[in-house]
Parts: C-alpha cells; structure tokens; sequence
C-alpha cells in the first residue's frame, strides 16, 4: 500500500491528524485502530529504553499493526543506532518512518535508504535539537518531526518554547520550495494544536487527546477544527 501524504504550501494547506497508539489499549488493537478510522494515518512510537527511558514495542507489533489496519503507518523511532534498524520498518510495509537526527551517523544515506525501500523519509528533533544544521538536506526528506516534549512518555505537556523553531522551520520550507510535511508531536491538544498551526506545523501527533476520548473519531474531527481555529 502506498498512501500519500499530501503536502500544501500555503496557509490553507491540509491539516493532518495522527493519532499515537502509544495511547491505546495494546490488548484490543485491532479494535482501538477500527476507532480512528478518520485519522489521516497511525502514528507508532517505537522506543527502546535507550534513546529515551521507555520500553514500548518494536518490529513484531508494527507487523501486526500493519496486518490490522490499512490506515498508512507513520513510524517515529526513538531508538539508538537508527542507521542499523529503521530500514527494516520500511521493509515491514510502513509508508512512512522517522528516525531521530541525534541518533543517526549518516542522515542523509540513511534517509535515501528508506526512500528506496518505498517508503516517505522523515527526520526527527528534540526540543533542544536546533534546525538549522539540518535546513540543507530537507530536500532529502519527506517529513520533518519537530518534538514539542522531550520524548520518551506520553501525556506530557506542551512545550511553547518550541513554537519559535516550528516558525523557523516552516520558513524554510517555504523558501525551498521542498514539499516536506512539517510534523509536531508532544502535548497536542485542542488547546494547543491551533499554536502549532498557526506556527506552520500542518501534521499533528495526539495521544491522550484522541484515545482519552469516548468517541476517538469525534476526537479527531475536534483537532481538526481546532487547528483551522
């Protein structure tokens, strides 16, 4: 399956929701995916209590996520040694998959790699992590994820000190002309996604947001509306 990710780039651009499983019940997984049937993709945490300091899953439950849904996959790998094991997420069947730019020694060979194992190549930085010394392969990227939490846990509040980088890397972009989805994820909220927007992020990550809801689908309609203000 080779879902698109569409990209815009102008202010009316798409607005995109990806619920984390992070969030769901892993005991009833193919129920908890049949409940977001509007999302835009599902979004899978994969952290190896390395990299961030929580355990959560790794390729075998991706498989069966994969096997249970036809929602595209949207991989973010908090993991060491990104350069040895995202490709085989991308093998796995994920339309898209992110790896963390502190943890890859060659991003730009790595990024290739997943393009030509078929699947989008996203890149991922931490709250501290500035944007700048990375502006020059965004040509190379499909995705880039900005995190508005230091990652490793869900449920954690947003971080407003991001919004400035969101700014900055969506300036970028836009003078690149390089149609790279600009990703946010940490804290995601109806209170928060429309800072976010407005700042240039257009994919958003909601955990607790969506899965905390009694009606998940409902949930994501009201972070659409949110962001669109």
């Amino acid at each position: 399956m080779t879902h698109a990710m569409p990209h815009h780039a102008d202010h009316t651009r798409g607005i995109h929701i990806h619920p984390s499983i992070l969030s769901a019940d892993f005991a009833r997984l193919a129920e908890e995916l049949a409940r977001i049937g509007s999302a835009d993709a599902v979004h899978v945490d994969v952290m190896d209590n390395h990299f961030v300091p929580n355990l959560t899953l790794g390729l075998p439950v991706v498989q069966a996520i994969r096997s249970a849904t036809d929602l595209p996959l949207d991989i973010h790998l908090m993991i060491e040694d990104a350069d040895r094991w995202a490709p085989e997420y991308a093998e796995a069947g994920a339309e898209s998959v992110t790896f963390h730019a502190e943890a890859s020694g060659a991003p730009i060979r790595l990024a290739r790699e997943l393009r030509a194992r078929g699947a989008q190549a996203g890149m991922a930085l931490k709250p501290a992590t500035a944007v700048e010394p990375y502006l020059d392969m965004l040509t190379e990227l499909d995705l880039l994820l900005l995190m508005t939490v230091e990652p490793g846990f869900g449920g954690q509040p947003f971080l407003e000190v991001v919004l400035p980088k969101i700014r900055r890397a969506r300036e970028a972009l836009d003078g690149s002309g390089t149609p790279v989805a600009l990703q946010v994820d940490g804290g995601i909220t109806a209170d928060t996604i429309l800072r976010a927007a407005e700042a240039g992020a257009d994919v958003f990550v909601a955990g607790s947001a969506v899965y905390g809801a009694d009606d998940p689908d409902a949930a994501i309609d009201g972070l659409r509306r949110a962001a669109l203000g």
